[in-house]
């Protein structure tokens, strides 16, 4: 059954029409489709447009096709061109003549609109709850680690010691920033686009604040042409995502790296790993790398939508179908990713002594010890490179600051004394950077126990 045809002479030909149909992928809100359908037969006797006999129903028969569609006995089917005409054709067949009225005040251009709305609404209350899962294991971790030191690095050159707890929240506020991205864009889309019309409202006296409020949109939209046109809502959904899997890919890279015989500062649960078919010793980061891949995909979602729209006059054009499949495409893949990335950090083992250990040797505490020096009447210029001539003895003999008897250090600069070690240990370096937002344990704490609030009020 097509929505339209009493203008033509001649069938489709069936590859325009495989070209034009969009069931394949549309069918998959069905449920957005059927439930505006209620809302909106639910306004026209409320505005006597139906009979309450006719909206009722109308309505019984689309709870029918909802229920068999969802417990498997109605199966939707490739001849109709999309799953608008495949509800209204059976709601036809299974309620007769009322079901003809189902369309009355409407058009597929705000139907569509409402649909694509609708199960996109959904789609980020659920992406919305995974982020915070993601952030609930993020915070768990922190908690457990706010002394487990480590190196921080610029430029991948270790830098100065941090904790695990301090690396992780820089996570922590990116996927907080990624989930506030969610919720703005959930409230600049939540308005509705019913009775639009095909770009230019309809005669009958449709009263779209009801349609609005039924289903729990803020109010309608106020310009009937943007309505059926506006895709701004995706491209902002689909710039997030690309931001959230971006922020993934910057996590698993490091993941990857830290797992490596090389750095060694964790291990992947075997249950997030997979292994070679040709050297058994391989035990490979594959979820990782596969996040770190699949963002390029929700990239290309976001580029192709842009393009796709920059030429579009007002209003609707058939262009604006390839929105679907993109979208659809990139909010499985990040639903995906993000529940696989949560396992995996979740089972996660962290190699505490080795990530100290890295810390120690690549100098972190060189600025801690210039520092020393500083407290101890040494211009800082002059102590920059007392610490360098150090960090150069220390290569040549492969030990650490630590580990250099005071005498050496004594022989570049008298000023050194016996508390220099505990000036650069770890701890010290870590413990007394406690300025908001640093790796301290009083600032870790706070902001720890500042997260907690944010997932137990969010």
């Amino acid at each position: 059954m097509k929505l339209w045809g009493g203008r033509f002479t001649k069938e489709t030909n069936q590859l325009v029409h495989n070209f034009n149909a969009s069931i394949s992928y549309d069918q998959k809100f069905y449920k957005q489709d059927i439930l505006g359908s209620i809302a909106h037969v639910t306004m026209l006797e409320k505005q006597a447009i139906l009979t309450s006999e006719e909206k009722d129903a109308i309505v019984r028969g689309l709870q029918g096709i909802l229920e068999d569609i969802e417990n498997g006995t109605l199966k939707i089917t490739a001849e109709h061109e999309d799953i608008h005409s495949f509800v209204e054709a059976n709601l036809i067949e299974r309620i007769g003549e009322p079901g003809k009225k189902l369309h009355t005040g409407r058009s597929r251009n705000d139907q569509v609109a409402l649909d694509m709305k609708l199960y996109t609404r959904d789609e980020i209350v659920a992406l919305n709850d995974l982020l915070k899962s993601l952030m609930v294991v993020i915070h768990r971790i922190m908690s457990e680690h706010v002394n487990t030191f480590m190196p921080g690095f610029t430029h991948l050159q270790k830098a100065q010691p941090v904790t695990l707890a301090h690396h992780f929240g820089a996570y922590f506020e990116m996927f907080r920033r990624d989930r506030s991205r969610l919720r703005d864009i959930y409230d600049r889309m939540n308005y509705c686009p019913l009775g639009a019309g095909a770009l230019a409202g309809t005669t009958y006296p449709l009263d779209r604040n009801y349609s609005a409020s039924l289903l729990k949109f803020d109010g309608p939209t106020f310009n009937s042409m943007d309505s059926v046109s506006d895709r701004d809502y995706l491209i902002e959904l689909l710039s997030a995502l690309s931001t959230i899997m971006m922020h993934m890919s910057r996590f698993c890279e490091e993941i990857i790296l830290w797992n490596s015989n090389e750095y060694r500062f964790v291990e992947i649960d075997d249950s997030y790993s997979t292994g070679s078919s040709i050297m058994p010793q391989k035990k490979n980061p594959d979820i990782a790398e596969l996040v770190r891949g699949k963002t390029g995909r929700v990239y290309g979602a976001l580029i192709s939508l842009l393009t796709t729209m920059k030429g579009i006059p007002l209003a609707y054009n058939k262009d604006m179908q390839e929105d679907k499949e993109l979208t659809f495409d990139a909010i499985d893949t990040v639903k995906g990713c993000l529940a696989l990335f949560t396992g995996m950090i979740d089972t996660m083992k962290f190699n505490k002594p080795i990530m100290e250990a890295s810390a120690k040797n690549g100098f972190t505490n060189a600025t801690d010890a210039a520092d020393y020096l500083v407290n101890h009447g040494v211009p800082f210029r002059d102590a920059h490179g007392i610490i360098g001539q150090l960090v150069l003895l220390c290569i040549e003999k492969n030990i650490a600051l630590d580990d250099l008897p005071l005498e050496e250090y004594k022989k570049i600069s008298p000023v050194f004394e016996e508390d220099i070690y505990e000036a650069i240990s770890m701890k010290t370096c870590v413990e007394k950077r406690n300025t908001i937002g640093a790796p301290g344990m009083e600032a870790m704490k706070k902001i720890i126990t500042a997260n907690a609030v944010y997932l137990e009020e969010s």
